[in-house]
């Protein structure tokens, strides 16, 4: 597969010491333009600083140096308060990779249902380590403390879209097909695009491919099951249903899948 990956160009003059030093792609001259463009949208600037990060990511795979100094110098910020937010999500990588994150949840239910087996499989199967991308740059794989999914585990996230129900061989052809140039549907949610572009999106810019935001379902049965059965109880006592207000399985989900800015 013909990856976007690009590794070389100089090494950041905007050195960070809560990050480290890869070398990367120079940030293109609109990144200046866009970033001002996010920030317009928020009543006080530094309240931009999240979207700003990805934005960072969406051009060059990680959140570099430079790009911490960049966000410094248009919020007024030093560069130890934005690196201290930059390292303390873990959404924001410390260095480039793949053209798509494999998150394998490890957390208790996924773990005792297959999430330690999946991510040993993977690790296997792909030649590589937790945090570690192929050769070929289309994947990097990770372990994640938690999907927030436990409905479906075990649980796999590509570029924080939602792989349900996986098994060690499921999770072999997931990445196959990745590496192979023919990304799959998740399990919910919209159609994967690259890191990059799931960066763009996250940062607050549309996705602009046709009827993305519709092609999914957001809630399935497993997540519904509490609130179908307090309904059932309520109709058997007499009461008056729910609210239309709460969740209907039919509403396509947003996305990237509700990712949370988990803490490290």
């Amino acid at each position: 597969m013909a990856s976007s990956r690009r590794t070389g160009g100089n090494p950041t003059a905007a050195a960070s010491q809560s990050l480290p030093q890869p070398e990367s792609e120079p940030l293109p001259e609109r990144t200046r333009a866009q970033l001002r463009e996010i920030i317009a949208r928020y009543p006080k600037p530094r309240s931009a600083l999240l979207p700003m990060l990805h934005l960072v990511q969406s051009e060059q795979d990680y959140v570099s140096a430079e790009g911490v100094g960049l966000c410094a110098e248009e919020l007024g910020l030093t560069q130890a308060e934005v690196g201290a937010v930059a390292t303390f999500y873990t959404m924001y990588k410390r260095k480039p990779g793949g053209d798509y994150l494999v998150g394998v949840c490890t957390n208790t239910l996924c773990a005792i249902l297959g999430g330690d087996a999946i991510l040993a499989e993977l690790k296997d199967h792909l030649g590589i380590g937790d945090n570690e991308t192929t050769p070929d740059g289309a994947v990097t794989l990770e372990h994640i403390e938690c999907n927030a999914a436990c409905d479906y585990a075990p649980v796999i996230m590509v570029n924080w879209e939602f792989f349900d129900n996986q098994t060690p061989a499921s999770a072999r052809e997931l990445v196959d097909r990745l590496r192979a140039g023919d990304p799959p549907p998740p399990t919910r949610g919209a159609p994967l695009c690259t890191w990059r572009e799931t960066e763009r999106i996250l940062a607050g810019f549309p996705d602009e491919r046709p009827n993305s935001a519709d092609a999914g379902p957001g809630a399935g049965p497993a997540t519904l099951a509490g609130l179908a059965l307090v309904r059932d109880q309520q109709a058997g006592a007499g009461k008056r249903p729910a609210a239309a207000s709460t969740p209907d399985p039919a509403r396509p989900g947003a996305h990237p899948a509700s990712a949370p800015e988990t803490r490290t």
